[in-house]
């Protein structure tokens, strides 16, 4: 992922937010051209209102985002930012947002995040989880940028399915993460999140039953074929974290406690209760500074 087009979503194009100060300095230090979509659309209640009252909210959400604008690229170009900037306004943003997506030859997606609550995920799928899903370019999330220009990166992997699309996602997460890394100038670290209470729940309903041994004989198991996966990509050792618990809390844990700035994680296609409870990227998403999802090639 050689980093040369960035595409800035936001429904703001204040200078003043973490995804901004994060696409500024991505594009600073790689010379990458930034491109700054800001899109916003009828929220609420406001279709209820009277036709000429909701023509004057566009109108004045217009107006004020292109003086945002305004402001915006005449900061970008100050620091030598190639950027272009457009504003708009759509009765469904979301789908106006996936279609720009599909024509848009970004190397990276940028957007801020923005928390939805588990009651209204249940109904309605949020805009950062539908880009999750569907966005066919590296999706970087941002929620706090305290350092711009990340200075530890993490690629998070799971290793404990044995299939080739596991695999592939794999190796594109550390692919992903190793060259984002070093067109950040930062350090690269490897993570993975192991939880045998699966496994307790398999054997203790089993005539094998559950022993101290066997759980001994997993978890080795799983050093062994982290420490080969993290030696094949030439990780060192400190910069290993094989981290026990549930995923989605162990690493977002982990990353907050070790001043991780990105982690980068694979995202595939759910259906059924899995839209509502979410991947563990989806999961992850709102507890940790910043987030790149990444998707098999193939898929």
């Amino acid at each position: 992922m050689t980093l040369q087009r960035l595409l800035l979503i936001s429904d703001s194009a204040s200078i003043a937010t973490p995804a901004v100060a994060r696409a500024a300095a991505l594009a600073e230090a790689t010379g990458a051209i930034l491109d700054v979509v800001v899109c916003g659309g009828a929220a609420g209640s406001l279709w209820l209102l009277d036709e000429k009252v909701r023509e004057q909210v566009r109108q004045g959400y217009l107006q004020r985002q292109r003086e945002l604008l305004d402001e915006l690229e005449q900061h970008l170009r100050a620091r030598g930012i190639q950027v272009s900037l457009e504003a708009f306004w759509a009765d469904e943003p979301e789908q106006e947002v996936l279609r720009i997506l599909s024509s848009s030859s970004a190397d990276l997606v940028i957007k801020a995040t923005r928390h939805e609550s588990g009651f209204k995920r249940a109904f309605i799928t949020p805009l950062d989880w539908q880009l999750l899903r569907s966005c066919p370019t590296p999706l970087h999330l941002v929620t706090t940028a305290d350092n711009p220009l990340p200075k530890k990166v993490a690629a998070a992997v799971d290793l404990s399915a044995k299939d080739v699309e596991s695999d592939r996602l794999n190796e594109r997460i550390v692919s992903v993460a190793e060259q984002f890394a070093k067109q950040c100038g930062a350090r690269l670290h490897l993570i993975a999140a192991y939880d045998v209470s699966p496994s307790f729940l398999a054997y203790a309903a089993s005539p094998v039953g559950w022993t101290e041994a066997l759980q001994k004989t997993l978890t080795g198991h799983v050093h062994e074929a982290f420490s080969q996966f993290a030696e094949r990509h030439g990780v060192p050792s400190h910069r290993q974290h094989l981290l026990a618990g549930a995923p989605a809390r162990t690493i977002a844990e982990f990353a907050v406690r070790d001043g991780i700035d990105v982690v980068v994680m694979g995202t595939l296609t759910h259906s059924g209760i899995d839209k509502v409870l979410g991947s563990t990227s989806e999961q992850v998403l709102y507890k940790v500074p910043g987030l790149i999802a990444v998707r098999p090639e193939s898929v």
